[in-house]
This record gives C-alpha cells, structure tokens and sequence, in this order.
C-alpha cells in the first residue's frame, strides 16, 4: 500500500513530463487504461503536429477529386477527372485495381460500403449519374447505373451501418433514395428555399449531403444559399405528388442570414451531432445541435441561438472544398484552401495548430482515417496524398502563416462586394475550376507569367460582374474538370 501510496504522489506531482507525454508516464505507472490512452494520445496535439508527408499515390490522369477509406481502413477508393476508379493499398502505397466508372463526366464522389466485403463502390460525377461498381470472385467489375440527377451529383451519404441504403443530393435541388437490394432509386423532395406559405419557392441546387451518425434519422444538406437544413428521414414523402421539403432544423450565421453572395459547399457531423458547416469564399462554422432555428428562419428563432464557433485563416473560392473532423473524438476540424494549403485547427479554441503545403494549386478533399491518426488529401494534382505523424521534431507554424490568412482575408473580402444570384453562383463555380485548370496549363506551357495573371483575373472579374454566358458557348469540355 506505501508503494501504492507513493507512486500516486508521483503521478499527481508537478515533476511528470507535459502535455500527451503524461499519459504515456501513466500508462507506464498502470493508472491508464490502453485504449483510453490510445484515444488520449492520438488526439494529441504533439501528434497533429508531426503530420508530415508519408506518400502519394499515383495514377489518375486527372484531378482527384473523391477519397475516402473503407470502414476498416485498410484500403481507400479515389475517383477522378479522367472517370476512373482506383482501390488502393495506401499502406504499401499500391494500386490494387482501377476501372473505367461508366461516367461520363468528372467524378465527385466515392465510396465503399460497409459490410459488403469491400466489393461494392458507389460513385457519383458531374453527368448526374449515380453508379454502382460490383466486384466479381474473378476480378472483373461490373458496373450498373443506379439513378440519375439533372445537373451534377456532389456528394453521396451511406446510412451508417448499412451495407444497402445511402442518398444523394444533386444540382437539380432533389435528394434521393437508394437501397441496392432494388433496381430503383426514389426521390423523396426537392430542396426549396421557401420559408413560409406566402413566399414564393426557388430550387436550391445541393452540394452537400451527410448524416447524422448520432442518430441516422436525421441529414443535413446544403448548396446555392446560406442555410444548412436538416431533415428526418420519417417525416419525408415517399410517394406523394406534393413537396414534402420541411426541414426540422435550420442553421446559418445571423450575420449571413438574408446574404446573397455565399453558399455552402461543405458539412461534416461530429460523433456529438454537431453540424461543421463551410461557406463559399466565407468561413467555417461549428453549430451545436440546439444552436438551429426550427424549421424555418425567424427573428423569434434568432433569439434563442448562440453564435456558432468561427474558423478563419483559409480561402473557398475555386472550387467546392469539404470539411471535416480529425480525432478519435473530433477534436480537430480540417478544411483545404485554394492558397494549396491544409488547415488544422483546434476545435475548441478555434486555433490554428497545423498548416502544411498540400497541394500546387488548391486542396480541396480531406478524409481522416476511422480509427488511427492518418489522414488523405486531394485537389487538383493527379494524385491522393497520405499524411501520418513522423519524427520526433515537431515542426513550428511557417513563418509565413500571418502573410497566407491575410491574403486569404483579403481575397475575401474583395469578393464579398459581389452580390450572385443562386443559380448565378452554381454556374460561375463551374466555370471558375475550368479557368483555374486552363491558367495552370498556360503557367507551365508559357514563359510570361505575369501576362498570363492579368489574363486570368481579367477573365474572373468578368464573371464576377455578371459577364456569363451559357455552359455551351464557353470554351473548353465540361469534361476538362468541374468543380469538386
């Protein structure tokens, strides 16, 4: 019992070492539980700043815009401008296999659903089609349209658990219904921006969909205007000739409430059913789930709300970027930039803790590993990255770090005079990738960088001042990398 005693007053003294090392010195001292450790420790902020490069994977000829692990997390699924599918080892950095998706356009998203052997992948892509890829017992893949948007599809949300059921939500405003033990999808309404009976309704095209894994009934969406909305799944019409797009929750900063110049292009739920929700060239918000104002906005509903936690330093502009968690509990929030730039912040403090070069051009997608602290990346080069913590030097901020947010910010804010309509805005992000893309072409193939920056800012400004034409009459292939 003394040794007993005395061990614990060692323990509880200031001598011990700091931060996450303590729970190694008592993990060492048995007053630790492993896997409570394990949890402590990879949340750890000595770890996120050790994420360092560990490899990329090669083999797309396009942009890669979707990645995503398997449920287990051995293997990740990669989907790309030139519209095939790569299943990859990413621990031996090996491709195991690739096939062509059957799209006919850019793909957005991918996905493997859980407790199907790892044999069934589900896509989406910039032609509106939902796929479906089936891997036989000889090797070979089968592909087989499941459904269809008008417009692009962004993003897909698998019902947590399910090895069948997932959705979709598209450009066109629908959200869609998909169980792979039937050969049809169902729509299930069309997103409106109506608040009220005597206001007039507008289709909201979508670019996020996700789901709630606290409690599967509910998903959230969002796209062309400021609101996050978020429905149960009970409550929806299977089969009605009316909208039944009544939202059971509403959340939005107050001061973007009534804002016609941004929109969403990210969500991400957090084990505690909080709401990550990131604007279009505007910032990111964490939103608790009693932080909504019911289903509708109202200045009632304003005042019973908290303002949501803020997360600033990047820039959204470009392209669609996600957001997402990092952390056994979510302790991080993660978010691309169009400066090329991985942003970790801490999610309480709203500080930021790492900032790491990952991309030429801009990051767009960032997925965490389901259970050890890895993390893959993509944007608008050829290849997914793979980020572990490595060495025992914990890199500082870059010097440079004030220079990059404030010239994030401003470019913020000479953006924010601009004011778009919704469908406006959908049609100047597609646009506005293509002209990124064709820019980076011409930064290599030219020697006269500094005409060809005039020329690309030339060309922004004038779809920012309303200079738009149609889809068909721009120059290049819908196909030559849309927005992702």
């Amino acid at each position: 019992m003394e040794n007993l005693h005395n061990r614990r007053s060692i323990t509880n003294a200031n001598t011990g070492p700091p931060g996450a090392f303590t729970d190694i010195f008592r993990r060492e001292l048995g007053f630790s539980h492993p896997n409570g450790f394990a949890r402590r420790f990879s949340a750890s902020e000595v770890l996120v700043k050790s994420l360092n490069l560990y490899g990329r994977l090669d083999g797309h000829e396009g942009c890669v815009n979707a990645v995503e692990f398997n449920s287990s997390g051995d293997l990740l699924v990669s989907g790309s401008d030139d519209r095939q599918v790569m299943l990859w080892n990413w621990a031996s950095k090996a491709r195991l296999l690739a096939y062509p998706s059957g799209h006919t356009d850019n793909i957005f998203q991918t996905k493997i659903m859980p407790f199907s052997g790892d044999c069934r992948i589900i896509t989406s892509a910039g032609d509106g089609q939902v796929r479906l890829g089936l891997f036989r017992e000889d090797g070979g893949v089968e592909t087989a349209l499941l459904g269809k948007h008008h417009g692009c599809v962004y993003k897909l949300a698998v019902e947590p658990g399910s090895p069948h059921i997932f959705y979709s939500s598209g450009e066109d405003g629908f959200i869609q219904h998909f169980d792979l033990r039937s050969n049809s999808a169902t729509k299930l309404f069309c997103c409106s921006s109506s608040t009220g009976k005597q206001t007039p309704t507008s289709k909201i095209g979508l670019t996020s969909i996700v789901i709630d894994c606290r409690n599967p009934y509910y998903f959230a969406v969002g796209g062309s205007d400021e609101y996050a909305r978020v429905y149960d799944i009970r409550k929806c019409q299977w089969v009605s000739d009316r909208n039944s797009d009544q939202p059971v929750n509403t959340f939005c900063p107050s001061h973007l409430i009534g804002s016609n110049n941004v929109h969403i292009t990210g969500l991400a739920y957090s084990s505690d059913s909080e709401l990550l929700v990131s604007y279009n060239d505007e910032l990111i918000y964490l939103f608790q789930k009693n932080e909504g104002m019911c289903s509708s906005p109202s200045s009632e509903g304003l005042k019973n709300i908290n303002e949501p936690q803020v997360y600033s330093g990047h820039r959204n502009a470009q392209t669609i970027k996600g957001v997402n968690f990092f952390g056994p509990n979510d302790e991080y929030i993660l978010s691309g930039s169009d400066c090329g730039h991985i942003f970790i912040w801490k999610k309480k403090e709203a500080k930021l803790v790492r900032l790491m070069v990952g991309d030429q051009h801009v990051v767009n997608q960032l997925e965490a590993h389901p259970h050890i602290p890895i993390l893959a990346t993509c944007g608008l080069e050829k290849n997914v990255k793979i980020w572990t913590p490595q060495g025992n030097d914990i890199p500082p901020l870059p010097g440079n770090v004030k220079e990059i947010m404030e010239g994030n910010r401003q470019g913020r804010e000479d953006r924010s005079r601009v004011t778009l309509t919704p469908d406006v805005i959908m049609h100047v992000l597609r646009l506005q990738r293509r002209q990124t893309l064709a820019y980076i072409e011409r930064r290599h193939n030219r020697a006269d960088i500094v005409s060809d920056e005039e020329d690309a800012e030339g060309h922004l400004l004038g779809l920012l001042d309303g200079d738009v034409s149609s889809e068909e009459d721009s120059p290049g292939n819908s196909r030559d990398c849309n927005i992702s």
